[in-house]
């Protein structure tokens, strides 16, 4: 079982990606609750030097409350990240899939509303 929804953005920079998954994340409900840039807290840390590598931790809050009316401690699976990552051509994008992480959760309520989320993820990076 896959656990994202990829695209590989030939030519894009991550910067000009970011720029277009907050855009389309926004789209369609959800806003970034959280920015975590890898790259800069690696060398910050342990001195690593990585190529650029952002995660954006998406949220819908409308789902995010259904979810957490559904399932009270969902929230450790929450929000939904985004990764950036440049690559040589480019930068691919990452979603996590949200029916492949709510799986490990046995309540059948999260089914359709992992669904719906799954939904609006694959839209956001197919729009970007």
């Amino acid at each position: 079982m896959t656990y994202t929804i990829d695209r590989m953005l030939d030519g894009v920079t991550i910067e000009d990606a970011e720029a277009r998954a907050r855009e389309a994340l926004a789209n369609k409900g959800f806003g970034v609750l959280t920015e975590i840039n890898v790259k800069e807290t690696l060398k910050k840390k342990i001195g690593e030097d990585v190529a650029p590598y952002k995660i954006l931790g998406a949220c819908n809050p409308k789902l995010a409350h259904k979810a957490m009316s559904a399932e009270p401690k969902i929230g450790v699976m929450l929000p939904c990240n985004v990764i950036l990552r440049q690559v040589e051509n480019g930068t691919e994008v990452s979603a996590v899939d949200p029916i492949a992480s709510m799986s490990a959760v046995d309540n059948p309520d999260l089914v359709g509303i992992a669904t719906e989320v799954q939904r609006l993820l694959s839209e956001v990076v197919s729009d970007m």
